[in-house]
């Protein structure tokens, strides 16, 4: 279970850097842009042209590299599936056979596969930048300005996004929660290595533990909430005030003209 330690979706990483001190709002329409432009696109050179952005990003954002591109490591197993599937199951031209099933693995497979690995693994670099460079306190303000217009329609937007924060929030805390019930397990005596079926059963003891907490935290949370006199976003204000800057308008800019080169592409 050591790839809890690899997930850092929900930290926060402070700084000053650019990216930082991007409006949040801007910062999550960009990376909603990069997706679904990711999502459209299957053209080498724009995931090249995605791959330069990634690595541009971390670098103006001042993040660790290791930090935001660890978040890869557990997802290795999904990024290999990937390619597995779609290296036997796409038809094309067969490059090479396997020599005990006799299954062929042809040039398109392989090609997609990486295609597709690769779109995933930028996804979630996207996601990780996002949540390191904003705290859920900014978010939470982006996410309730974005979704203002659907008051007018009673949609509670408050609730949603306070219950979308708090899950996001609440990942690193169940982590840790993780981490050490595996390390209570091992002071008892269990074993967490050898086979994977193996792994899977010595996990199952700790998903019982883990649930139990998790809804003792989120009981906690309701009382807490509750003698604060919360009572919902009606009548709320706002501590900070999000305005647009110069950067938040070349960097909107900017992700809409990657998005149109997609397209065109």
């Amino acid at each position: 279970m050591a790839f809890l330690n690899d997930i850092s979706l929900g930290h926060y990483y402070p700084g000053d850097s650019f990216v930082h001190r991007l409006d949040p709002r801007t910062k999550l329409i960009a990376v909603m842009i990069f997706m679904s432009s990711l999502l459209i696109s299957f053209e080498p050179v724009i995931l090249a042209l995605f791959v330069i952005l990634s690595i541009t990003t971390v670098l103006l954002s001042q993040l660790p590299v290791s930090v935001v591109f660890r978040n890869l490591r557990p997802f290795i197993w999904l990024f290999g599936l990937t390619v597995f599937i779609h290296m036997f199951w796409t038809k094309g031209e067969v490059i090479a056979q396997v020599p005990l099933i006799q299954a062929p693995i042809t040039q398109e497979g392989l090609q997609m596969g990486l295609v597709y690995s690769l779109r995933l693994a930028l996804l979630i670099v996207f996601a990780a930048i996002l949540t390191l460079s904003t705290s859920p306190i900014e978010l939470t303000d982006a996410l309730e300005r974005l979704m203002k217009p659907l008051t007018y329609f009673k949609v509670p937007t408050h609730e949603i996004v306070l219950m979308l924060t708090l899950s996001l929030r609440f990942i690193p805390t169940l982590m840790e929660e993780a981490i050490r019930l595996k390390n209570a397990q091992i002071s008892r005596g269990a074993s967490f290595e050898g086979s994977l079926i193996q792994r899977i059963k010595n996990i199952v003891p700790l998903i019982l533990p883990l649930f139990i907490s998790a809804f003792r935290r989120a009981d906690e949370l309701a009382l807490a909430m509750d003698a604060r006199c919360y009572a919902g976003g009606e009548g709320r204000t706002s501590y900070k005030k999000l305005v647009f800057h110069p950067k938040d308008y070349s960097t909107l800019f900017f992700s809409i003209l990657i998005l149109t080169i997609t397209i065109a592409v």
